[in-house]
């Protein structure tokens, strides 16, 4: 009693009493502490929010607690959990067949492991991990929720609307639909059995036409255009209804006759298919052709839409060159021409390498602006230089010379003639070889001259002078040339054999 009256005794008890009842309860989630447990770990492909102290249940009935939980490499690789479970003692040995299972415990997030106990004889000893094949868990209801996205949600929006206008105001026709419905089921039956036949092949008729749906998807608008189209046809083929009639009366016996002709188009049908089997190797390089394909007919839509106006232009200008050629005086206009051409094509392409290589047009043009340059009281005049030849006999300025000038008694320095016309401007392999005022001095070349003379005759210096300041290493490509002249007998004569 005095123990009991105690004031001091009594509230030291009461605080023991609640602090054990506390730490018991803070605890709870983890087990209760001295009560026997066994450890077993489970791998799975998803923790599914799970915490540490969410229940395990077998049957309903609390068997443990999860204790811990850490990301682990599975089997195959990828990324899990393992989750560490304490069941107790009284729950016995978990046999190695047993199986897992995350469970939603309540809408608002919370989990609980479910564990299905086996029948093998083999069980787990402590510490023992179950893997992650044995493991699954439910489906989370945000992961449902997450169908309804916004383009869904539309879609249902629109299906219901659909719905809606379609049966509002059509009570009697449902109802007369309800009506007709037994009849129609009756006769439906017999064709549902039919079609529910494995030689039917409805299975594959169902896979092809979600086939078909997976490959038109893409072009979904152009489809829907395409029924708005057909809407409109129907819609004008009902405005006569006798000829309509008389195409449903006629149906029939087409239909017999094409049911006979297939018969004869199966060889060609089969051969179709064996064609259709090999050209599917390009039709799948189609696939990849298409982009560049597509983009050629988007830019080729716009000048195609301009082709007429082009072929009117066209027809015009046709017409024009077929009065052309009508003409009496084409014939002979295009035989003078032809003429011309071919009287001028040999000069052009003897003179053209003095242009295009040598530059000899511009030189001359150079040269005569300096010309027509001298100062005078007007402005500008005539240069002029006089030029005194020195006396010897037959010389270059004397008259009545009866032989060319070769240096016979010459009182100064030897004057001799230089006859040597056309001067090259090209190799015959069309390699540079201005000769005109690039010949130097002629007398080292004695060899050329005839015997009682020192007279240069030959045209053509030995070797490729090559070409002039401003001129070219060769003739440019693509241009026609020749060394020599074409016309007249000298240029058929031999190089060794002309004077």
């Amino acid at each position: 009693m005095k123990l009991a009256s105690n004031p001091v005794l009594v509230g030291a008890v009461t605080i023991l009493v609640t602090t054990v009842a506390v730490f018991l309860a803070y605890n709870a989630n983890n087990g209760l502490p001295f009560v026997p447990t066994n450890t077993v770990k489970v791998r799975v492909a998803n923790g599914s929010n799970l915490v540490k102290g969410n229940e395990v249940r077998a049957g309903g009935t609390r068997v443990g607690v999860l204790t811990e939980m850490r990301p682990v490499r599975l089997e195959n690789g990828a990324t899990g959990a393992e989750l560490t479970l304490e069941l107790d003692k009284s729950f016995g040995d978990l046999p190695r067949d047993s199986s897992v299972r995350v469970r939603p415990r309540s809408a608002l997030g919370m989990k609980y492991v479910e564990l299905t106990r086996g029948t093998s004889t083999d069980t787990f000893r402590n510490g023992d991990v179950l893997p992650s094949s044995q493991a699954s868990s439910s489906t989370e209801l945000d992961e449902v929720y997450k169908m309804f996205d916004e383009k869904t949600r539309e879609a249902s929006k629109g299906n219901l609307q659909g719905f809606g206008d379609a049966f509002a105001g059509r009570g009697q026709d449902l109802g007369r639909t309800l009506e007709e419905l037994p009849p129609l089921l009756q006769s439906l039956e017999p064709v549902m059995a039919t079609l529910s036949e494995p030689d039917t092949g409805l299975a594959r008729t169902v896979n092809e036409l979600g086939d078909a749906a997976r490959i038109v998807a893409p072009v979904s608008d152009q489809n829907a255009r395409l029924f708005t189209s057909m809407a409109d046809t129907f819609e004008a083929l009902g405005r006569d209804e006798q000829a309509l009639k008389d195409t449903i009366a006629k149906s029939p016996p087409t239909m017999d006759t094409a049911i006979a002709s297939f018969q004869t188009q199966q060889p060609f049908l089969d051969d179709l298919t064996a064609f259709s089997k090999d050209f599917s190797g390009a039709t799948e390089e189609l696939k990849g052709a298409l982009p560049p394909l597509n983009s050629a007919v988007k830019v080729g839509t716009p000048v195609q839409k301009r082709v007429p106006a082009l072929n009117e232009e066209a027809r015009k200008t046709l017409n024009q060159v077929r009065d052309l050629a009508e003409a009496p005086g084409t014939n002979a206009a295009l035989r003078g021409l032809t003429a011309t051409v071919t009287t001028l094509n040999p000069q052009l392409r003897y003179y053209g390498p003095y242009v295009t290589v040598c530059n000899s047009w511009n030189y001359f043009w150079t040269y005569v602006a300096e010309h027509f340059s001298e100062p005078d009281t007007t402005g500008q005049a005539q240069r002029a230089l006089v030029n005194f030849a020195g006396p010897q006999e037959d010389s270059l300025g004397s008259q009545g010379a009866d032989e060319p000038a070769n240096g016979k008694n010459a009182a100064g320095t030897p004057q001799y003639a230089q006859d040597q016309p056309y001067g090259a401007a090209v190799t015959t392999d069309g390699r540079a070889d201005c000769e005109a005022g690039q010949r130097g001095f002629v007398e080292r070349q004695a060899r050329f001259f005839p015997e009682q003379y020192k007279i240069a005759r030959d045209p053509h210096t030995p070797g490729a002078q090559g070409p002039t300041f401003t001129g070219r290493a060769r003739v440019p490509r693509g241009e026609t040339f020749t060394r020599q002249p074409e016309t007249g007998p000298y240029s058929a004569m031999p190089e060794s054999e002309r004077p």
